[in-house]
């Protein structure tokens, strides 16, 4: 009667063993899935405010040109090695203004930001 005993042991060491060795299959972080694009709730939030007008400045020293931050109208964010938004921001040319797509990358606790594209006016 002591085999059954064995088999159970046997069977919560290996559930144990196996749970402890892999990694959820669906990659979540406190509850967000990494990887997938989620609409920024808040585009008035200082952070996201300083991310487009890096976007600007970087785009601005990159091409030679002098657009100016007006606000960003709407974005996405997601959870890589860090944090990319997607933003579409509104900046003035000469004293029009026009909509701009930038992708950033951004790992705040390496104070480490890039702009990795920008496109427009869109």
């Amino acid at each position: 009667m002591n085999h059954p005993s064995k088999m159970h042991n046997l069977f919560i060491t290996f559930l144990i063993m196996f749970f402890s060795c892999t990694k959820p299959s669906s990659a979540l972080r406190g509850g967000v899935l990494v990887g997938s694009w989620k609409p920024i709730p808040d585009i008035t939030d200082p952070t996201v405010i300083s991310i487009g007008k890096f976007a600007i400045y970087e785009h601005n020293k990159e091409s030679h040109v002098s657009l100016k931050f007006a606000k960003v109208i709407k974005g996405d964010q997601q959870v890589v090695a860090g944090m990319n938004y997607n933003l579409t921001i509104t900046a003035s040319d000469r004293g029009v203004r026009k909509n701009y797509v930038a992708l950033v990358w951004d790992k705040p606790w390496l104070k480490f930001r890039k702009l990795v594209s920008f496109k427009g006016p869109v």
